[in-house]
C-alpha cells in the first residue's frame, strides 16, 4: 500500500480543499499579513466544526476550552493536577462534600462571578441531556453557602477526583443571562480571556478579547477561526499564511510543512475500532475476538501514520507513562471464530469521520484486514457531526474513532466509565457487561494514586477481554504553526488548551 505520502490529490478533491480555503482567505490580507488588517489579531483553523450549536455539554465544550473562551472552578497542569481558575481554593470536608471559595472575578457580560451563577451552572450541566461524559459516573450537587463566595458540592458516593472533574469543559461556570432562551448559550457569558461574539454554522467564528478577565488581558486583540474537516485544507491555510495556527496537520503534510512549522508530541489518544456488541455480527463474542485477531497495528503505523504514532498496546498508550508498568493480561477472553464461521456472516457497516485525515485511511486498511479474515465489509465515511448520534445510538457494526482517554478528568477511569459501562454516556460499542462494571467501580472508589491506577489497568484488562474495542494505534498529536511568528501556542496532550491569553502572532 502506498503511503498517502506519495499519493496525489484528484481533482475533486482539489476543488474541496479550495473551497474549504475560501473563508480562510476571504479575511486575510492581501499580502498575507493577517486579517482584515490588523496583524495582531489571531487567525486559527480548527478540525471539528461545531456539532452542538456550541452547546457546552457536548464536543463543543472543548472547542470553546481551546479557544480561551470558557473556564471552569478548576484548571489541569501538565500533569493532569486540579489548579485554581474561578475557585481560588478547595478542601475536602469528607468524603462526598467539598467546599470551593471563588476568586474575583466577573463574565465577560458584566455579571459577577458568584456561588449562585457557579450553583445554577453545575445544576444545568446535571441536567443536561444528554448527560455529559464527565458526570456519567459521579452525579454531584452544587448549593451556595451565605456570603455569596463560597460553594458547597455534595458527590453521591466519595469522589476523589472532583476537584479535576470539574476543570472539564462541560462544567464551565456562565452568567445567568447564559440560559435566559432555553438553551445554554455561552456567547459574551463566560469568563475566559477571549469572548465568543460570533459564529456562522459550521463555517467561522469570532473571538475578541476579554478586557475584564480576572487573569490579565489576552496579548491578541482577537482571534478569527476558520472551521475546516478536511485536513489538506487546514495544511494549505498555514502553508500559504491565510491562518497563523491549524489544528492536528495531517501526517501526510507535516514533512512538506517542514521542521519549522511542525510541532510533534505524545498524546494521551487512542484510536480504536469499537464494536457493536448490542446488535449485528459482533454481538458474539467469537467474531468480537476474530476482528481483533485480523487487526495488524504495526501496518496501520506505518502504511497510514509514516511511523508518526505508536503500535497499540491497549486502551492507554504513551501518553499515558505509568500504565505500561502496570498492564496485565486481557481477562475472559472467547476464543476467536474460525474462519468458515466469520464467511459465514452478513455485511458489516465500518465507519468512521473526515475530521481527522488518517481515519479514513485507516478505515480502508482495517477494511483490508477483515476482509482477508472473512467479513464482508462496507464503509460509511462522513463529517463526524454527521455521525455521532447513529454511532451513539448503535446504528453501525464498527466505528472507529480517535478518543482521548484522559480528556474528562485527566484520570482514564472516567474514560473507562462513560465508554464501557452499562450506564455510560458516550458508550459506542453498547457494552454492557457487569464485570467490566464492577472493575470500573472498583477503580473510582479508590483514593489512593498506586492503588487507582492499577485497578483502572485491572479494568482495562476486562474490557479488552470483552473485545468491546480493538486497540488500532497511539496518536501523536501534529499542530502547526510558524514558531518564528507565533508564541504562546498550547501543546497539551490533554487537548483541554490550544489558544491562551498567552498566544500572539508577530
Amino acid at each position: 500500500m502506498p503511503t498517502s505520502r506519495s499519493r496525489r490529490l484528484p481533482l475533486p478533491a482539489v476543488a474541496a480543499t479550495a473551497a474549504l480555503l475560501l473563508p480562510l482567505t476571504a479575511c486575510t490580507a492581501s499580502d498575507g499579513s493577517g486579517a482584515s488588517g490588523d496583524a495582531q489579531r489571531l487567525r486559527v483553523v480548527m478540525a471539528f466544526p461545531p456539532a452542538q450549536a456550541m452547546s457546552p455539554y457536548g464536543d463543543d465544550a472543548v472547542t470553546l476550552s481551546r479557544l480561551a473562551v470558557i473556564e471552569g472552578l478548576t484548571t489541569l497542569d501538565a500533569n493532569g493536577a486540579a489548579r485554581p481558575a474561578l475557585a481560588a481554593s478547595w478542601k475536602q470536608d469528607n468524603p462526598t462534600t467539598w467546599t470551593f471559595t471563588l476568586r474575583d472575578a466577573v463574565f465577560q457580560d458584566g455579571a459577577k462571578v458568584d456561588a449562585d451563577a457557579v450553583v445554577r451552572s453545575l445544576t444545568a450541566a446535571g441536567k443536561a441531556s444528554p448527560l455529559p461524559r464527565v458526570l456519567s459516573d459521579t452525579p454531584l450537587t452544587a448549593t451556595a453557602v451565605p456570603g455569596g463566595k463560597t460553594v458547597r458540592i455534595v458527590t453521591k458516593s466519595a469522589d476523589p477526583l472532583l476537584p479535576q472533574r470539574l476543570a472539564n469543559p462541560s462544567l464551565t461556570i456562565l452568567s445567568p443571562d447564559a440560559y435566559a432562551k432555553g438553551r445554554t448559550d455561552p456567547a459574551g457569558h463566560a469568563t475566559g480571556p477571549f469572548t465568543l461574539t460570533g459564529v456562522k454554522g459550521a463555517v467561522s467564528a469570532t473571538l475578541e478579547r476579554n478586557d475584564t478577565y480576572w487573569g490579565g488581558k489576552a496579548k491578541a486583540p482577537g482571534v478569527d477561526v476558520t472551521f475546516a474537516a478536511d485536513g489538506t485544507a487546514r495544511a494549505n491555510a498555514l502553508r500559504t499564511k491565510a491562518v497563523d495556527v491549524a489544528e492536528y496537520v495531517p501526517i501526510a503534510q507535516a514533512s512538506l510543512l517542514g521542521d519549522s512549522y511542525v510541532h510533534e508530541f505524545p498524546s494521551a489518544r487512542t484510536n480504536g475500532l469499537s464494536l457493536n456488541t448490542r446488535r449485528g455480527v459482533f454481538t458474539d463474542p467469537a467474531l468480537r475476538a476474530a476482528a481483533r485477531e485480523a487487526i495488524d497495528s504495526e501496518a496501520l503505523v506505518d502504511g497510514v501514520y509514516e511511523g508518526r504514532a505508536d503500535t497499540a498496546k491497549g486502551l492507554l498508550g504513551p501518553g499515558v507513562p505509568w500504565a505500561a508498568g502496570k498492564r496485565t493480561a486481557p481477562t475472559g477472553r472467547t476464543p476467536a471464530a474460525s474462519r468458515e464461521e466469520v464467511a459465514r456472516t452478513k455485511e458489516i457497516v465500518l465507519a468512521t469521520y473526515t475530521n481527522r485525515p488518517e481515519l479514513p485511511e485507516v478505515a480502508t486498511l482495517v477494511q483490508q484486514q477483515l476482509e482477508k479474515r472473512g467479513f464482508t465489509v462496507r464503509q460509511v465515511v462522513r463529517d463526524y457531526a454527521q455521525m455521532e448520534a447513529d454511532a451513539l445510538a448503535g446504528t453501525y457494526d464498527a466505528f472507529i474513532q480517535a478518543r482521548n482517554t484522559l480528556l474528562d478528568t485527566a484520570d482514564p477511569v472516567s474514560y473507562l466509565a462513560s465508554d464501557f459501562t452499562c450506564d455510560g454516556s458516550f458508550n459506542i460499542s453498547q457494552l454492557c457487561d457487569r464485570t467490566v462494571d464492577s472493575a470500573v467501580d472498583d477503580a473510582a472508589s479508590l483514593s489512593g494514586t498506586d492503588a487507582r491506577h492499577s485497578a483502572a489497568m485491572a479494568a482495562e484488562a476486562a474490557v479488552l477481554g470483552s473485545d468491546a474495542l480493538v486497540p488500532l494505534v497511539h496518536e501523536r498529536f501534529v499542530q502547526g504553526y510558524d514558531d518564528a511568528r507565533v508564541e504562546g501556542v498550547s501543546l497539551d496532550p490533554l487537548e483541554r488548551t490550544l489558544i491562551t491569553a498567552d498566544t500572539r502572532a508577530g
